[in-house]
């Protein structure tokens, strides 16, 4: 059987992004919310892993942190549901990296090579069918040829692995679908899907957020339309007009549809399967144009039979927040 996915959510912030170990790393993720995962109708997980979790810094395991991702593997193939591993982060590249020296240092390459050696030797007594690999997320390279050599080094190592496992293959500058066009995909390997996120646009997606220069616009913001009108706009000093003048252009649902034209291209090109892995828009946005916007591209992505997970399972993007209740995502995404 084909590695068949329509919609899911990403376990973030429990292999990834966190430095919670132990008993509350344990909680944070368990088999009642894989279950409650399953009961809204999602069929797959994405699981972003980091290498600091996984492995110390001589590559060796960390017994805890493989038990815990074998443990959500079985809960995904006992409740019918499949899963994409995602190599996160690592030691050498980050996604907010300037000059990641996974693109600098020729020795990187074949260590990112060995951590996939290493996770296939673990995880290829998985059926096909119920578990993916992701080379790595977001890649930023300067270069976007960088990233394809890079990335093609890792492939070529798994693919001598495991010739038949699903392999998620992304494009360069944070999986961006303006990107796609530079991404080199492998001829003759019909088990790849090809990977984008979509956060646009960065205003209304990112509102308030800290880590993005522009999240410290905290006037009134608008989707469907231009997101900071023009009198609100007039009223900007220069500096945050500068940060956010690329960002405050029309969004609606034919311009997301628009966005996708490279993803699409690529997959007329190559015959190969979308997925768009993450996407989503922050708690800080006010619920209704959240719940539009959300809304808006599921409706574009599964008129495009694109399948999906979105960003994320709890937290500020969730489909839940941090005390467990349900959000508007739930509702303009599964409803």
């Amino acid at each position: 059987m084909p590695f068949d996915i329509h919609r899911g959510t990403n376990i973030s912030h429990w292999l990834s992004q966190s430095e919670a170990r132990g008993e509350v790393r344990h909680r944070y993720f368990t088999r009642p919310d894989a279950q409650r995962l399953a009961d809204l109708g999602l069929d797959h997980l994405r699981i972003p892993i980091d290498e600091e979790q996984m492995w110390d810094e001589a590559g060796h395991r960390q017994g805890e942190a493989f038990d815990l991702l074998d443990a959500a593997l079985d809960w995904c193939r006992e409740l019918g549901m499949r899963a994409v591993v995602d190599l996160h982060i690592l030691r050498s590249h980050h996604f907010l990296d300037a000059e990641p020296r996974l693109f600098t240092d020729p020795k990187e390459a074949d260590r990112f090579a060995d951590l996939w050696r290493d996770l296939s030797a673990h995880l290829r007594r998985r059926p096909n069918d119920e578990v993916a690999y992701e080379l790595m997320n977001e890649p930023v390279a300067k270069d976007p040829d960088d990233w394809n050599l890079v990335a093609r080094v890792a492939y070529d190592a798994l693919r001598a692995e495991e010739p038949d496992r699903t392999v998620v293959l992304g494009s360069n500058r944070w999986n961006a679908a303006a990107t796609f066009d530079a991404l080199d995909v492998p001829e003759g390997d019909s088990n790849l899907v090809l990977t984008f996120h979509y956060y646009l646009p960065m205003p209304i997606t990112h509102y308030r957020a800290s880590w993005w220069p522009g999240g410290k616009y905290d006037g009134p913001v608008h989707y469907p339309g231009q997101p900071i009108k023009p009198h609100d706009w007039d009223a900007l000093p220069a500096d945050m007009k500068q940060l956010l003048a690329a960002h405050n252009t029309f969004y609606n649902a034919a311009v997301m549809d628009r966005d996708l034209a490279q993803p699409m291209a690529a997959r007329k090109r190559t015959g190969l399967a979308l997925y768009c892995g993450e996407f989503g828009c922050i708690d800080l946005c006010p619920d209704p144009i959240r719940k539009a916007w959300y809304r808006d591209f599921r409706t574009v992505l599964e008129a495009h039979g694109i399948a999906w997970a979105n960003w994320d399972y709890k937290g500020e993007f969730g489909l839940f927040d941090s005390k467990g209740n349900p959000t508007v995502v739930v509702e303009a995404m599964l409803k």
